[in-house]
């Protein structure tokens, strides 16, 4: 007595944790004592769990034989057959079900529920299947009772001897194997950011309908597509070799989800005797335990004797698909849907495989095609919403997942895969919301934790971000993508040395991550340790690499190791000679620029000396990384100035090394352009109208050859005052010559140094891409990601699209053709247009459309501005971005207007207002500022950085001019694109005046010049020797005041 009831406590747990195999053993043991009508209903309920339908009907046959009117007999048989694909079958026998319950007392909830099956089955045609948990299996009769009708112990003992056999091939599917795939990714997707999705491949229990589990183990097999599994602390993944990847995805091992996820057959014909079913069942109980080719070898055995047997080309697809053998894989669903054009499962695990090896389309039709199937189904939902995210169907996958959390709340996969979608989207709140839904249902989600983080990274949240990878690292201390990711953020708050320590134990982890390598690489080159910087670029251009993604980081790698060769060797020269533009070959920054393999600039252009030789020359004095307390004022100073650059919009973190350099580089400005004016102005005092007009012109200084490429590189006698082609120089009479590009050029020098990772240099001094009109490009949408930065001005730059296309009635296509839109239905579609899809829908192929400025320096000239296009990237997706492109006509159109926005500007200050304190006097110097910064803007004469040396020269010419630009720039303002979208100039300077507050102040770089020239003389000897090794936190050399963020 006492075994009994012990045996039935153990039986009441595995079924609590779903352990059929088992569960049926203990039953085997129960009733070869003692054969009771409930024990059969119990295994036949676990038979089925398993999808050993046959021997569920065999026992639901044996209780009926004990007891006629045994509702629960009936109703558990009638699943069995329809599981089977006997719908026929399966409603005649809920039909004897029904018929009995009526004729005697029965239970009133068993009969309401054969009542509504047969109800369902004649209004649709279908039989919709309910869920036959424990809960309809006994709830008069639950699974520990052991009261029942007995029936004859011979015949008990034969039939049950035969039921143990067939029970232990089944048990032996008491675990699954599961396999994680993991995506190789993109940025940032968007926004500059780079994200890697996970998933898991799985077996699961699926029944065509027949049986749904429970959301923990309702998701489904070979999740190829990406699902996601929680990473635990023992998670280990093994990372496999370039040859065994067949696809664009990385397969892992994982065992942090093991349970109740199995692969069963979905069907077994009618046709097939029970000993097929037995190496069904064993097979598929090999492939659950992970021994692929000893399961492909019984299922090879089956398919010898029936070669179209679905289910075994199923098992055996299943088999090859977890061995990466997907193109086999593939041949076997494929003859298991040609057999049986129904079977849904063949269907969906065809969708999977294809996704696995990038065929999207194919895989999103067959995953449709499984749904038509299942259309409630959960798990296909969940599969096809993940596929739809991977290939950046963004909204496609909004809608699966949406609706597969309704079906399935506890599917925390589903949530957060909701959010990274909603992220791409813009929904920005509800992305947060779900992703902390997937961390309600489980605290310890890793891969939830890390999405979010994602999500705050992209706002610009960094403290929240953090707080995030703090949660993280409690869970797992050793999950590389956690140190990765702050990393990352460090590295974008320009907190370098933190970020290479995070850098570092990433590393520690996963030695091989290129991502870690190159990024610790160039936070190295940043704060001056070249030897590491060289180091870790030289490790990742020796990786074996699996994706184009990595691959561009490899190449980068080259051109990145080059520049810090380069800076090195400038390491104990005057900062005059750090001049990327005029040394580097421009073939070379073009390749760099756009991310090309450097096969051809290795063997054409001039590479850089050795670091040995460079570091070797390199010999510092000791007092020149002494700290000063002039020194460290001036640290104050700047990093007071450069906190105004920063924008308060989504996606720009604020970034202090990025602020000190446009701080340092404002002074600098600050005090060359005084130092020009007040040379001016005294030569205006003393000279005569004609001569103050020749003293205006610009020169050119002389020139020397570089030891790089044999191009200019400027240089003076004076040590001291040592200046390149940016910088002031001076003729015998000592007249001052600064052209509007020498002063932008000091700009660009800090921005090159602030961050080398940067490609920043003047287009024009690229190769003979200048005059293919090679320039910037800023995205609004790609695809369907909005752009988390530019997204914000979408509906203005839509405006004034179309506002261009009315006053103009025509766009130019990819091949600069004409495209006539002057059809005044035409224009009426256009001016309704909201969205990209509307406007290209009217036109009808990829186009771009010019802005345009009104020049002040000709009267009725329009300057070209910047380029709007739309380009169709594929199914409801568009690109839709700025691009700006700098042909040697258009430089020289935009070259003479900033010349003459320059010398209105000199002549505003230098006139009656030099050096007064007077805002309203000053009022026509603001407005010259402005002007310029208008035209730069609707210029953008660099690859990238356009912006931020704009704003930087904005207040170092308004220092200059006794004004300071106090407060911060207004929420969701971006000063560029002020110029960009607005056609004219007052309109601009307009709209920044009432945002951005100026004041007039007595500045040091002018009125007070005591105190002015020390500063000037000051920041000239910190820039002499500003190329100079990182060294000891709080004794940096002024110097190297960039670095020593």
């Amino acid at each position: 007595m006492g075994s009994t009831i012990s045996e039935r406590v153990e039986l009441a747990k595995l079924c609590s944790s779903r352990n059929w195999s088992k569960a049926i053993r203990v039953l085997d043991s129960l009733l070869s004592r003692s054969c009771t009508i409930q024990d059969l209903c119990n295994r036949a309920f676990c038979y089925g769990q398993l999808e050993l339908h046959k021997h569920g009907i065999k026992d639901c046959d044996r209780a009926l034989e004990m007891d006629p009117t045994l509702l629960q007999a009936y109703i558990l048989k009638g699943h069995s057959y329809s599981a089977l694909g006997r719908k026929e079958d399966a409603l005649l026998v809920w039909k004897q079900g029904y018929d009995q319950a009526l004729h005697q007392s029965a239970d009133i909830k068993q009969l309401l529920e054969l009542e509504e099956l047969l109800t369902n089955a004649r209004q649709t045609g279908n039989i919709t299947i309910e869920d036959p948990s424990v809960e309809s299996v006994g709830t008069s009769a639950p699974l520990t009772a052991s009261e029942g009708h007995s029936g004859s112990d011979s015949e008990t003992s034969k039939d049950q001897n035969k039921s143990r056999d067939e029970s232990e091939i089944s048990s032996e599917s008491d675990h699954t194997s599961e396999v994680h795939r993991k995506f190789i990714h993109e940025s940032h997707i968007q926004n500059g950011s780079t994200d890697k999705v996970k998933g898991n491949v799985k077996f699961d229990k699926k029944f065509n309908g027949a049986y749904n589990s429970p959301s923990s183990g309702s998701e489904s097999f070979t999740n190829l597509s990406n699902r996601s599994g929680p990473h635990s602390k023992s998670d280990t993944p093994k990372t496999l070799s370039k040859s065994e990847l067949k696809s664009s995805f990385e397969f892992e091992w994982s065992d942090d989800i093991k349970k109740n996820k199995k692969f069963c057959a979905p069907r077994i014909s009618k046709t097939k005797s029970i000993s097929l079913d037995f190496r069904l069942s064993r097979g598929i109980a090999e492939v659950n335990e992970g021994r692929y080719a000893y399961a492909v070898s019984i299922f090879d055995q089956i398919l010898k004797e029936d070669p179209n047997y679905p289910e075994a080309l199923i098992g055996r697809g299943t088999a090859y698909a977890f061995q990466r053998e997907l193109d086999v894989a593939i041949a076997d669903f494929t003859k298991a849907i040609e057999s049986n054009p129904s079977a849904g499962e063949a269907w969906k695990r065809r969708g999977q495989a294809r996704a696995a090896l990038g065929d999207s389309v194919k895989a999103i039709e067959d995953l449709s095609k499984a749904l038509e199937f299942e259309p409630n189904s959960a798990d296909i939902l969940h599969e096809r919403g993940i596929v739809n995210f991977k290939f950046k169907d963004f909204e496609a996958a909004v809608q699966d997942l949406s609706a597969c959390v309704k079906l399935e709340r506890g599917n925390k996969s589903a949530y957060t895969y909701l959010g990274l979608a909603l992220s791409s989207v813009g929904e920005y709140k509800k992305a947060e919301e779900s992703h902390m839904k997937a961390l309600q249902l489980d605290r310890d989600f890793l891969e939830a934790w890390t999405h979010l983080t994602q999500l705050y990274q992209d706002l610009a949240n960094a403290n929240k971000a953090f707080e995030c990878l703090g949660q993280v690292l409690q869970i797992d201390g050793r999950f590389a993508k956690a140190y990765y990711l702050r990393g990352l953020i460090n590295h974008g708050m320009g907190d370098h040395r933190n970020a290479i320590n995070d850098l570092s134990m990433s590393l520690n982890i996963e030695s091989s991550n290129i991502e870690c390598l190159y990024l610790r690489a160039s936070c190295f080159h940043a704060i001056g340790q070249f030897r590491e910087a060289v180091k870790d670029y030289d490790a990742a251009l020796d990786l074996e690499l699996d994706s184009m993604e990595k691959f561009v980081l490899q190449c980068l790698a080259f051109y990145q190791k080059e520049i810090a060769l380069y800076t090195a060797s400038k390491i104990n020269s005057e900062f005059c000679w750090f001049d990327i533009d005029d040394d580097i070959d421009p073939l070379f920054k073009e390749y760099w620029c756009k991310r090309l393999h450097p096969k051809d600039v290795c063997e054409k252009v001039y590479r850089q000396p050795p670091l040995r030789e460079s570091l070797r020359k390199s010999k510092l004095r000791k007092q020149d990384f002494s700290m000063t307390k002039q020194k460290t004022a001036l640290l104050r100073a700047a990093d007071s100035i450069g906190r105004k650059i920063q924008y308060n919009s989504p996606g720009f973190l604020p970034n202090k090394r990025q602020h000190r350099m446009a701080g340092l580089a404002a002074i600098e400005i600050a005090q060359k352009v005084s130092r020009a004016w007040r040379s001016l102005q005294a030569e205006w005092k003393h000279s005569s109208k004609g001569a103050s007009k020749n003293a205006r012109r610009v020169h050119r200084k002389e020139t020397m050859t570089s030891q790089n490429r044999g191009g200019p590189c400027s240089s003076t006698g004076s040590s001291s005052e040592t200046s390149t082609s940016y910088v002031i120089s001076e003729d015998r009479s000592n007249r001052s010559m600064l052209s509007w590009q020498d002063v932008y050029s000091l700009a660009v020098k800090w921005r090159q140094i602030s961050e080398p990772v940067d490609p920043v240099v003047w287009i024009n001094k690229l190769s003979e891409e200048f005059n293919n009109g090679f320039g910037s490009d800023t995205p609004l949408i790609l695809g369907q990601a909005r752009v988390v930065r530019y997204f914000p001005n979408f509906e203005r730059t839509l405006a004034v699209a179309k506002s261009v296309i009315k006053e103009r009635k025509y766009v130019c296509s990819k091949t600069d053709a004409i495209i006539d839109l002057s059809n005044d239905s035409k224009l009426q579609d256009i001016m309704h247009a909201e969205s990209c899809s509307d406007l290209y829908k009217v036109v009808g192929e990829d186009f771009w459309l010019s802005t345009w400025c009104n020049s002040t320096a000709i009267e009725g000239r329009q300057l070209e501005g910047t380029r709007i296009t739309l380009l169709k990237a594929g199914e409801r997706r568009y690109d839709f971005a700025i691009r700006t492109p700098c042909t040697p006509s258009r430089w020289d159109e935009f070259d003479t207007e900033m010349a003459m926005a320059w010398e209105a500007l000199c002549n505003a200050y230098c006139g009656e207002t030099y050096g007064s304190t007077d805002f309203n006097e000053l009022e026509s110097v603001r407005e010259a500022i402005l002007r310029m910064t208008y035209y730069w803007y609707n210029f953008m004469p660099l690859s990238r950085g356009s912006a931020v040396v704009g704003f930087v020269v904005l207040l170092g010419l308004c220092l200059a001019a006794n004004m300071e630009f106090t407060g911060s720039i207004p929420q969701g303002l971006q000063v560029d694109w002020e110029a960009i979208l607005n056609f004219d100039l007052n309109s601009f300077t307009e709209s920044v005046k009432k945002c951005l507050n100026m004041y007039v102040e007595i500045c040091c770089f002018d009125t007070s010049w005591n105190t002015g020239l020390w500063w000037q003389s000051h920041i000239i000897s910190c820039l002499q020797k500003f190329l100079h090794r990182r060294i000891n936190s709080g004794q940096s050399c002024v110097s190297s005041l960039i670095w020593s963020c």
